[in-house]
């Protein structure tokens, strides 16, 4: 299962198109059915356009700010994020702005107030809103583009302000929830949709990573010979044996680099402990795994 995934992550230009333009008609549901109706934002790019849209005259739609706003931040980062993510990540775009362009003035009401699905419930399609939203944007970046500019830009400017990425993003858009509050004189909408940017990113990193994360053991031992016997023949896979000496007591162990999933980490370390009840394990979190075709 995992060679067919990593397979399709690093498929043909035709793979990626074809999940690109699934990702972009995703994140426009979410958006338009759940999200625009009821006046709430989505964050970064997508959330700007869409309060730009709601304070300006009706010609300038969402669509128009998606492009307008995305396009320039993914050709000014160029140079840094490559040819390939850049042309990928203005298609997923293009397809955005395209499919809530349709959705928006050929299947919904123009008119509504309310959403199609979740009506007026503001706790539904904040949710709904985005996760939706967050499938489609992690789907994007699973296919090697993406849907928002908010990242390029960070990359751009977290530097020189000494901040992080992930930092940088969120100061973002907590400004943008501000000036929306300060803009139509009421909080509530912004704070609904601090809640859509949570379930967002939830979306994104599901998407993204997967729900069933690999589990990296590193187990310090001194009886090393026996335990990889013992976790080879029980899992069937092979690990990295890396010679260690202990600080205090200036004795020679062996550190034991092993992979595993989260159902198998019991009996991994039942298996160390009986044979070396001294044995010391950390357990870590692995987004991803990539093994060689020939494994």
């Amino acid at each position: 299962m995992r060679r067919l995934i990593n397979k399709i992550r690093e498929g043909s230009v035709a793979v990626n198109i074809i999940m690109l333009t699934v990702a972009g008609i995703i994140n426009a549901f979410g958006i338009t059915v759940f999200l625009s109706p009821v006046k709430l934002f989505d964050s970064g790019i997508s959330g700007t356009s869409m309060f730009l849209s709601s304070v300006t005259p009706e010609c300038m739609s969402l669509s128009i700010f998606l492009v307008v706003l995305n396009v320039p931040l993914f050709l000014y980062g160029l140079k840094k994020q490559g040819k390939a993510f850049t042309l990928y990540a203005i298609y997923t775009v293009f397809v955005y702005s395209v499919a809530a362009f349709i959705i928006q003035n050929f299947i919904l009401v123009p008119s509504a107030t309310s959403s199609p699905i979740g009506g007026d419930d503001l706790i539904l399609c904040s949710v709904f809103g985005g996760i939706i939203s967050g499938v489609g944007s992690g789907l994007a970046i699973r296919f090697g583009g993406a849907m928002d500019g908010i990242e390029v830009l960070a990359v751009i400017f977290a530097k020189k302000l000494t901040l992080t990425v992930g930092n940088f993003v969120m100061i973002y858009n907590c400004i943008l929830y501000v000036i929306c509050g300060i803009v139509l004189k009421s909080w509530m909408l912004p704070l609904y949709s601090v809640i859509t940017y949570a379930a967002g990113l939830q979306a994104v990193d599901f998407i993204v990573e997967g729900i069933d994360r690999s589990k990296a053991a590193m187990i310090i031992t001194s009886k090393s010979d026996k335990v990889c016997a013992a976790l080879s023949e029980e899992f069937s896979r092979g690990m990295t044996v890396i010679p260690a000496k202990g600080y205090y007591s200036d004795a020679n162990k062996t550190a034991v680099y092993f992979i595993v999933n989260r159902f198998q980490v019991g009996r991994m370390k039942s298996i160390v402990h009986k044979i070396d009840k001294d044995a010391y394990i950390t357990i870590s979190e692995v987004a991803n795994v990539f093994r060689s075709q020939k494994d």
